[in-house]
């Protein structure tokens, strides 16, 4: 019985590893997979920012390591968690404070239809197929590109129709 309310105390809550080096893996792991995801998906999100998907499967893959009592200790998955959020928040803020950067790490918008004709090439590069991008027209109330006056893919993967006018 002893076995069963007995808890390491020590184990739950004191790092066994500096946090210092926490800190520099979590920022470096979170650098290294915003930029591969800024340079690989984009129409995958569909509407959901690279930086929160990273956020939240770094959350998720952190704190699933603090329930494993042979992982780290409840202390270390907290700063790590802490330092994911930091890192966010501080991408978040420095493109609101910099639109350039704000380009830079969003991307910019790739026209897939340009005064009613689409634009096969921007298509291709994207992997956006004629009828992917009809389905996207008839959720925005047109039923021929003839009526669209530009279709553009957002960074963050969703597909804005602005309409001709008249």
């Amino acid at each position: 019985m002893h076995w069963l309310l007995s808890i390491d105390w020590e184990s739950v809550f004191v790092p066994t590893v500096a946090l210092a080096e926490l800190a520099v893996r979590a920022i470096l792991l979170y650098a290294i997979i915003f930029v591969l995801m800024r340079l690989v998906l984009r129409r995958q999100l569909g509407g959901i920012a690279p930086s929160d998907i990273l956020v939240i499967v770094l959350i998720s893959e952190v704190a699933g390591n603090g329930f494993v009592p042979e992982t780290r200790s409840i202390s270390e998955s907290a700063f790590v968690v802490l330092v994911i959020l930091m890192c966010s928040y501080s991408i978040e803020w420095l493109q609101f404070r910099f639109p350039a950067l704000e380009r830079l790490t969003r991307g910019p918008k790739l026209r897939l239809i340009d005064n009613g004709r689409m634009l096969y090439r921007n298509m291709r590069r994207e992997y956006v197929t004629e009828s992917e991008l009809m389905a996207q027209l008839r959720e925005n109330g047109v039923d021929d590109c003839c009526q669209v006056k530009e279709a553009c893919l957002e960074a963050d993967g969703r597909i804005s129709v602005i309409k001709k006018s008249g």
